[in-house]
């Protein structure tokens, strides 16, 4: 019977009685179904749009570009500046026999550094990836605009590296107002984008007064709380203005406000008051991104890049010291400290208060571009004794200041397209993308 009654169930259809519990085993599946696949939606609606994203293959370099800038799925935030440098095989992209910008002081290879490590790493944020330079990518961000660098060597060797991995997709041609190597302008025609360089190692209005001074390096007249006009009177036009100063700071300064002398740094000169190298470094930022916010037709994109440490060792630059070391330190074989960490405090206080102010004013935006620590764990990135020839008479024999390109300068520029990435996005007003 009980055997009967599963047959009823399950197997003979001309019993009217299996209508009744088929109608309720359908409903039930029905009813399911209906339950379940909103709740499954979410497991499953990315992979459906990401496998209609792939079947969809790029037929231009635009294509692809829109693609890897689509927004990712990560969660939350990331602080690409706060990382460790891990091995990257793929690099160098680009090699000074393919690239004519690089400055000759900065051409390590070319003068016999023997070895080639220090080319193959990159930069790890320690909660995302950051990606490695497009310059495809880049250079349709930047299309129609234009980006001044705006301060030292360091800046003048970023701009290089910067052409240098362009240099794949395009060169750029000379449209420079001068001859003046300390004013360059270049522009990419297929994309009608520029970039300049304007030498200002101070920031503010600065003149040499002696030639020699206490160190044989120069005596300097610096005016705080002058603009340095070389600059700002061409500046406004621009849509992205990256400043940087840090390493002519420690030479010999005489301070000017007012047009009065208020103090120095290592002047030896009588009855002038030695203020250290930290008042004047504060006072020529606050003055430069004042500049900056003040400006009536400037409506651009202000980048504050940090201080980049140097790494002399066993001796000082004009005491024998040196840069030997060939891989990155981790970040917890080393750290800020000392002068390094004054620099960088005042930067970032300076900043802060120029972002408060720009926000005020509606118009401007301030933003940090954190080079110190991953720079700090760089030792290695120097040309040491291999930026010229061995008997060459040069002033920074051993340079542990400026990096060797193609390497770790190169990073600077990952940094660079992932910050206008996001500018883009704010601009557009946009949920702002996260890196994973």
């Amino acid at each position: 019977m009980k055997f009967q009654d599963k047959e009823h169930l399950y197997g003979n259809n001309n019993n009217k009685k299996q209508i009744i519990p088929k109608i309720i085993l359908i409903a039930i599946f029905v009813i399911i179904i209906v339950l379940v696949t909103p709740l499954s939606y979410p497991l499953f609606g990315s992979s459906v749009l990401l496998i209609r994203t792939k079947s969809k293959a790029p037929n231009s370099n635009i294509d692809l570009i829109e693609q890897e800038t689509l927004p990712s799925t990560s969660l939350k935030e990331c602080d690409i500046f706060n990382g460790e440098w891990v091995p990257n095989p793929k690099a160098p992209y680009y090699t000074n026999k393919t690239c004519w910008a690089i400055h000759e002081h900065q051409n390590c290879m070319k003068y016999g550094r023997p070895d080639s490590d220090f080319m193959k790493w990159r930069w790890k944020p320690n909660e995302c990836e950051l990606p490695i330079f497009n310059p495809f990518q880049f250079l349709e961000i930047v299309r129609g605009k234009t980006l001044a660098f705006v301060g030292d060597s360091v800046g003048r060797n970023h701009m290089q590296s910067l052409i240098c991995l362009l240099s794949r997709v395009e060169w750029p041609i000379d449209v420079s107002y001068t001859k003046d190597d300390y004013f360059m302008r270049w522009r990419y025609p297929s994309y009608n984008f520029t970039m300049a360089f304007f030498w200002s190692p101070f920031l503010v209005k600065a003149k040499q007064e002696n030639s020699d001074g206490p160190t044989h390096t120069g005596l300097y007249n610096i005016h705080l709380d002058e603009f340095d006009h070389k600059w700002t009177s061409q500046i406004e036009g621009f849509d992205y203005v990256i400043i940087n100063g840090g390493h002519w700071f420690f030479k010999p300064m005489v301070f000017f406000e007012k047009g009065k002398i208020v103090g120095c740094h290592y002047c030896l000169l009588e009855n002038v008051t030695d203020l250290t190298m930290y008042y004047g470094y504060r006072k020529a930022f606050k003055t430069a991104l004042q500049a900056l916010n003040s400006l009536e037709n400037y409506k651009g994109v202000t980048f504050l890049r940090t201080f980049a440490p140097s790494h002399f060792e066993n001796g000082l630059w004009n005491e024998g010291g040196n840069c030997l070391r060939t891989k990155p330190f981790k970040s917890s074989e080393t750290r800020l400290e000392s002068t390094n960490m004054e620099l960088y405090m005042i930067q970032l206080e300076e900043y802060k208060i120029a972002q408060k102010k720009a926000k005020k004013n509606g118009l401007k935006k301030v933003r940090l571009f954190d080079t110190t620590q991953a720079m700090l764990l760089r030792p290695d990135g120097h040309p040491s004794r291999y930026g010229h020839l061995p008997n060459e008479n040069v002033t920074l024999y051993n340079d542990c200041v400026h990096w060797c390109l193609p390497g770790p300068i190169d990073t600077w520029n990952d940094f660079l397209l992932e910050m206008l990435k996001t500018e883009r996005v704010k601009f557009k007003g946009e949920k702002k993308p996260q890196i994973v």
